[in-house]
């Protein structure tokens, strides 16, 4: 199972960066805010493979959608300010926290 969803991130990583990847290593991060725990799971990190600005990504997906059917692949780049796996959560948390805000409750967001 490890293999199959380190190979499906590379093909989200490829088609959304336009370049290959090299796994790293896993990350186990718990981003909180005043106690609450925001997110919880497994970053993947991965070497880039000819993208002309940063060398290395964090990936992971969670379920969304109507009963937790549909999944969301999020690939962050460690691009300042993110160096870390836990600094690629935090600014994809804060990321997703600005587009619910933006987003009217009736339409649909974005996905993969």
């Amino acid at each position: 199972m490890k293999t199959e969803y380190i190979e499906r991130l590379q093909s989200v990583i490829l088609h959304l960066h336009a370049c290959r990847s090299s796994w790293v290593e896993s990350v186990p991060v718990t981003e909180t805010y005043h106690g609450e725990t925001l997110w919880k799971g497994t970053v993947q990190v991965f070497d880039l493979i000819g993208h002309p600005k940063a060398k290395r990504l964090y990936g992971w997906h969670h379920r969304e959608g109507k009963d937790d059917q549909g999944e969301r692949f999020v690939t962050v780049l460690q691009l300042p300010p993110v160096d870390s796996a836990q600094a690629a959560v935090k600014v994809a948390v804060a990321g997703e926290i600005k587009e619910k805000r933006k987003t009217p409750k009736n339409q649909p967001k974005k996905t993969l």
